[in-house]
């Protein structure tokens, strides 16, 4: 090849790359011509839905176009995050991942994706304690009262979960392996029925979330032991944390969106944004609270760290516990 052709070569080369970029630009402009889907691993009700719902009104006029919440759960999230990393990586398609998102690769072995490749991340929307509540008749009032009461009676205390692997039964997992106390495992298929049983004392008590849990605290019929946060929380400042007993104890629910690995970068620019935007909303900041979450809003490789950081921690615990889903 002559040196003229080697260098038409070349302009042509760099010639069509310039086109493709100014291309990829001008389709990520033109993003979205129609409703954008966020996948919500929750059925429609509980704290993440709302949290999935508000995000997503709170991105809509930036859009231009709605953002329509698609509720799928159950399936240990496995199924519906599936479904969120095969969707095409248009834009078309956002994931509001959970912390089951890091718990599950910590627990399961050959999911069907790879949490950390199998997306792109967007944002961390939110964080939210768990809290401790017991039935009265456990008779227990704080969290150094149960782990005195277990330690007394091993194998005798029973706790609910809205199913094996969820953050509530890896929150108790955590307690148990930090303290060396015994707590008997009953799994139910959602957290509706779990915290039902709980206030009917058929289960002595359960990690869950504090929306549907503190009405049945301030009206007498459970005891709040702690908040699963390092700190206490904003919104029930008397609740105690945990960490006030166990130093360093922290287990979280968090919420983040993620969208399809291979999305292009101009489009996840305009989606983190759109999404910051919305989280840093004096509205959604208000909600979020009411919920007892705190917003974030974050860069997308600082939410990369934390999941990878998640997901080490929960491996950790499963290898040091022998954590099984049987149990």
């Amino acid at each position: 090849m002559t040196r003229t052709k080697q260098f038409l070569l070349v302009v042509v080369i760099g010639l069509l790359s310039v086109l493709g970029a100014t291309a990829a630009v001008q389709a990520a402009e033109a993003w979205p011509q129609r409703p954008v889907r966020l996948i919500i691993p929750y059925p429609p009700g509980g704290a993440g839905d709302m949290v999935g719902r508000m995000l997503g009104s709170g991105m809509s006029p930036g859009f231009g176009q709605q953002v329509v919440s698609d509720n799928r759960g159950g399936g240990g999230q496995i199924i519906v995050t599936q479904i969120a990393a095969n969707a095409a990586p248009d834009g078309y398609t956002l994931f509001l991942a959970s912390a089951t998102h890091a718990i599950n690769p910590a627990l399961r072995k050959n999911l069907p994706y790879d949490t950390l490749r199998a997306f792109a991340p967007v944002t961390l929307v939110a964080e939210s304690p768990l809290v401790f509540v017991a039935h009265a008749s456990l008779k227990t009032a704080s969290i150094s009262e149960l782990i005195a009461a277990a330690k007394a009676q091993p194998g005798r205390i029973n706790y609910a979960s809205s199913g094996p692997g969820t953050g509530g039964h890896m929150s108790v997992e955590l307690l148990k392996s930090m303290t060396g106390i015994n707590l008997v495992h009953i799994p139910y298929k959602g957290a509706g029925p779990a915290l039902i049983d709980v206030v009917a004392g058929q289960v002595q008590m359960i990690c869950t979330s504090p929306l549907p849990a503190m009405p049945h605290v301030k009206a007498g019929r459970l005891v709040a032991l702690g908040m699963t946060s390092l700190k206490r929380s904003p919104a029930y400042p008397d609740v105690p944390a945990v960490a006030e007993t166990v130093p360093g104890y922290q287990s979280t629910l968090w919420y983040a969106l993620l969208a399809p690995a291979g999305t292009p970068p101009a489009v996840l620019k305009k989606v983190h944004g759109e999404a910051i935007k919305s989280i840093a909303a004096t509205e959604m900041q208000e909600r979020l609270l009411a919920l007892g979450a705190t917003p974030i809003g974050n860069k997308p490789q600082e939410l990369q760290a934390f999941v990878r950081d998640e997901i080490q921690r929960w491996t950790k615990l499963v290898k040091q516990a022998n954590i099984s889903l049987n149990r």
